[in-house]
């Protein structure tokens, strides 16, 4: 997942944040991900984005603001990138309205 998000977003700063990797971009927190015993998980997912993607989503579980991947299929590359470029976006569409 680290390098979806690098190749996304290079200018990026890696950190960690709540005990878990995490980008910021702009000194804004853009995106954290996060391994555990059964799924991977990506974070802040908004329920703007959420909606957005519905169908693509609906075969993984989602909570308020994450996604999870089951570690026992394959990480759906195209969707991930799909959910960090809809995540840039909207970090971007917000610096611009604060300029």
């Amino acid at each position: 997942m680290r390098d979806i998000i690098r190749a996304i977003a290079a200018e990026a700063e890696e950190e960690l944040a709540y005990g878990v990797p995490s980008f910021r971009l702009g000194g804004r927190p853009f995106v954290y991900y996060a391994a555990f015993k059964a799924h991977t998980s990506l974070y802040p997912m908004t329920d703007a984005i959420k909606r957005a993607n519905a169908a693509a989503l609906k075969s993984y579980k989602t909570a308020k603001g994450t996604v999870q991947f089951p570690l026992d299929k394959p990480l759906p590359v195209a969707l991930v990138k799909r959910l960090v470029k809809a995540r840039l976006s909207e970090l971007r569409a917000k610096a611009k309205g604060a300029a």
